[in-house]
């Protein structure tokens, strides 16, 4: 006989420790198990201890010999060693040699057709979840396992993800899992969102709407905390632009003179750099690109604040028809590519008329009170186009704000410009207004959301009002808190703190997103100039809607919101969020806002929500069955005649409500009826802002328009009277479900 290097000697006992199945299986269980004892071996077996202990002994020391398996005398295991894991997967690439099964091809998400490789399992869980190789190698191996079995002729990488997520969740490995899972939209709702009616014409909010529903669902499971994801899932809170919320603020204030003096020097759609603008079509050029690109890095809303006062200088001395459709071609391309809003001052505030003016080539001109005939004429035309433009279907974009103050009410002619403007709010509802009439309110921001920037940060309106917006929006559901707290006051307010906690923690986690992915996610926005970064996020409002106010305080106290008691106990209610806000905001920033503000998606969500979890019987809630909601608005009822009035009573709940104002506050005042003169609504209005009833509001004119006719009514109809036609008549309500 042949003598045999030690080193093949050794080789040879190895092969010969795996030629018997039943060791091989021995190896295979310690794999899967990673340590067992005698006895748990030869049950996984099924081997009887008194009659096949002795085969079981054999084969055991068999390949301790061959350094396979090792024991540990304390806690009476058996464990693989490495030559044992290294044997095993010689064994299974020889099996698969041999076996070569059929079948396993798999269809990748870079769209190819690879064969199927537990290897790949493998290295991903360690890639993508950071599971330790061995766990990961004992997953994957699982994973083939089950899919042999299956015989599945067609593998995705989707399948093989959910077979793995699936053995991660038997197993306990949930953290894992959790990192692992697949974002994205179900098939049948892509197919239905395919199929819907308004798709083929509108492709591009299609791609807009999978975009975010596949960034949704990675925030929750990526970037929030488990606690925060939860409350937003089981309806607690509900994250306004779950999609964007890493990615854009939800609202942006202008500075337009940034760009006048500097000019718009990046690719824009003519792929011309634009200087400092010499006249005024090449100013609202360069207003249009500014909100065109940043409409890429905003969430919802753009607002131009003090549009006509820096648009001023550029329309000196031009002939007002040529300004007029200058102003018509800027607004109609907004109308077609922009949501926007454009806020008109009908007497430039002091502090801005003392403001040195921006005029052509960006240079000095003046001061900004030395055009205030210009900015009133700009403030006119622009009513005016939206006049002509909404004759027969309302103009709802870009939005208009009129800012009233103490010289408006004073000055003819710009008494003359806002009666225009309510004209246009009696005819089609669509201006807002806001009361600047305060000292302290003359330079204030406002965004046709209620979002309000108040210089309130530095002191110095400038940097509080403009060139930074709103942060985002978290809404706390009042009326579930109403339900958990079970009649217990002190409850309802420990849940509505802890609400408000995860509320502002979510807003700080967007905060910190945002600087982190600002440079790749705001080219635009963050674009300096000499150093000076145009858009200060640092200074954005952060926002924390309650919806269902009126609701929880109804369920709570069993009694109208306008009873004594439910009046006691809002007033406290608002009290305990005012002082929380107080405490919290030390830790999430001076600019965090309790607000009530229309929400239609948070309304109707978390009223669904509650429905489902507690029983429509036992849910208080606005609107019918089939489309609940919670309150998010303050709204008024005006009924046509010759003196407009709001109930006193509505109003002094507003008022009492003024608490939550520090952030936005806006009132819908519903015109019911045909007729209303423009005069008498103009009266209304003075009354309002002499009184200090109410800060911001609009007037919400329902239109019904019928497409084929070109023709409106007021009112919402189910049949045009004219042609007789249902398919084509639209109605246009700016606040529905709120």
């Amino acid at each position: 006989m042949v003598n045999q290097p030690p080193h093949r000697a050794r080789g040879v006992k190895v092969l010969k420790a795996v030629s018997s199945p039943l060791r091989l299986q021995i190896l295979n269980l310690l794999f899967d198990k990673s340590a067992l004892s005698y006895t748990e071996l030869m049950n996984q077996l099924k081997m009887n201890p008194s009659r096949d202990a002795g085969r079981f002994a054999y084969h055991l020391k068999f390949m301790l010999k061959a350094d396979l398996v090792e024991a540990d005398v304390e806690a009476k295991k058996y464990y693989l060693t490495d030559m044992g894991k290294m044997v095993l997967d010689v064994a299974d690439r020889i099996e698969k040699k041999a076996v070569k099964p059929r079948g396993m091809l798999v269809r990748t998400s870079h769209l190819t057709l690879e064969e199927f490789d537990a290897n790949k399992i493998a290295n991903s869980l360690i890639k993508e979840a950071k599971v330790p190789a061995e766990l990961a190698q004992k997953a994957a191996k699982e994973a083939e396992k089950r899919l042999v079995k299956s015989k599945t002729k067609y593998l995705t990488a989707a399948l093989i993800r959910e077979v793995v997520n699936g053995i991660l969740v038997e197993k306990g490995y949930e953290e894992y899992r959790h990192k692992l899972t697949r974002v994205g939209m179900p098939v049948h709702e892509v197919t239905a969102s395919i199929e819907a009616k308004d798709s083929a014409a509108d492709s591009a909010a299609l791609l807009t709407k999978a975009g975010q529903a596949v960034l949704g669902e990675y925030t929750l499971l990526n970037i929030f905390p488990r606690d925060i994801a939860d409350a937003h899932l089981s309806g607690a809170i509900h994250i306004d632009g779950l999609g964007t919320w890493i990615l854009k603020p939800n609202e942006v204030s202008h500075d337009l003179r940034f760009f006048f003096q500097n000019g718009l020097k990046l690719d824009n759609p003519l792929k011309i750099p634009m200087e400092p603008p010499s006249n005024l079509e090449s100013a609202l050029a360069i207003a249009f690109n500014v909100l065109l690109h940043a409409n890429k890095e905003t969430n919802r809303i753009q607002t131009c604040n003090y549009f006509n006062v820096f648009l001023a200088p550029f329309a000196k001395g031009a002939e007002t028809a040529k300004i007029k459709e200058s102003l018509r071609l800027f607004i109609l391309n907004l109308n077609q590519h922009v949501e926007a809003t454009l806020v008109l001052e009908l007497s430039i505030p002091k502090l801005t008329a003392e403001k040195e003016a921006t005029g052509p080539q960006g240079k000095i001109c003046g001061k900004y009170g030395d055009f205030a005939q210009e900015s009133q004429l700009l403030a006119s035309l622009i009513i005016e186009v939206f006049e002509e433009e909404s004759s027969k279907k309302p103009l709802l974009n870009p939005k208009l704000v009129i800012k009233i103050n103490k010289d408006t009410l004073a000055d003819e002619n710009a008494k003359a410009v806002l009666l225009k403007a309510h004209r246009l709010a009696a005819e089609r509802g669509t201006p807002y207004f806001a009361n600047m009439t305060k000292k302290e309110g003359e330079n204030i921001a406002f965004s046709p959301s209620g979002v309000k920037l108040a210089p309130d940060l530095t002191g110095e309106w400038e940097t509080d009002t403009l060139r930074t917006g709103c942060l985002g929006c978290v809404t706390i559901n009042l009326p579930r808190i109403a339900q958990e707290s079970e009649k217990d006051k002190n409850k309802f307010f420990d849940l509505v703190r802890e609400r408000f906690e995860l509320a502002a923690r979510a807003l700080g986690i967007k905060n910190n997103a945002l600087k982190q992915f600002g440079k790749n996610s705001l080219p635009f926005l963050l674009k300096s100039s000499s150093g000076d970064t145009y858009f200060r996020l640092e200074n954005c409002s952060r926002v924390i809607n309650l919806a269902g106010f009126r609701e929880a305080v109804e369920a709570f106290t069993e009694k109208s919101i306008n009873s004594e008691e439910s009046r006691k106990f809002a007033e406290e209610t608002i009290q305990n969020i005012l002082a929380f806000k107080q405490k919290v905001g030390r830790k999430h920033g001076k600019r965090l806002y309790p607000v009530i503000l229309s929400s239609s998606e948070a309304s109707e969500r978390l009223a669904q929500l509650d429905i489902e979890k507690y029983g429509v019987a036992k849910v208080k809630f606005s609107g019918t069955r089939e489309k609940p909601y919670y309150s998010t608005a303050k709204r008024f009822q005006v009924k046509a005649g010759e003196t407009l009035c709001i109930p006193p009573e509505m109003l002094e709940t507003a008022q009492k409500m003024k608490g939550l104002n520090a952030g936005g506050t806006l009132a819908i005042i519903e015109l019911e009826g045909a007729e209303f003169k423009p005069e008498a609504l103009m009266d209304l209005t003075r009354r309002l802002i002499e009184n200090q009833s109410l800060e911001f509001f609009t007037y919400n004119r329902i239109v019904s328009f019928c497409d084929n006719c070109k023709k409106s009514w007021f009112g919402t109809l189910h049949k045009c009277p004219s042609c007789g036609s249902m398919s084509a008549l639209a109605t246009f309500d700016r606040f529905t479900s709120t």
